[in-house]
């Protein structure tokens, strides 16, 4: 590689932090329209019928201060984008025997709602 190419590489991650961060700002909006009416994201705030979801990407499914479905606690699962994303577009499908119903059906939406969730910050 020449020193040109190093150069671009700031510009590259930051070109790729800002999508980031603007694919998070739009799954904010997306959470805010679809789950926050069951789920809260701020560290330490009670939910309404669904488990609070701060820091749940690295967390184990079915684990936390919540009354998981049995299916859910056994599920084995560990939440990061890809399991996320796959629980999302269908979590009955997934883990026969939850008690979440809703569903994002659109790919995008699912991305932005799973970068908003990995953005934030655990308990």
């Amino acid at each position: 590689m020449t020193l040109t190419r190093f150069a671009a590489m700031p510009f590259v991650l930051l070109a790729g932090l800002i999508s980031t961060t603007a694919l998070a700002a739009d799954g904010a909006v997306l959470f805010k329209q679809r789950c926050a009416a069951c789920h809260a994201t701020e560290a330490g705030k009670k939910s309404g019928s669904g488990p609070n979801l701060s820091g749940i990407v690295g967390r184990n499914a079915g684990t936390g201060a919540y009354p998981y479905s049995p299916a859910l606690k056994k599920a084995q699962v560990r939440w990061d984008a890809r399991t996320l994303d796959t629980w999302l577009s269908g979590p009955s499908k997934m883990v026969p025997g939850t008690r979440m119903f809703t569903s994002v059906p659109k790919p995008d939406e699912r991305k932005a709602i799973v970068a908003y969730l990995a953005s934030l910050k655990g308990h």
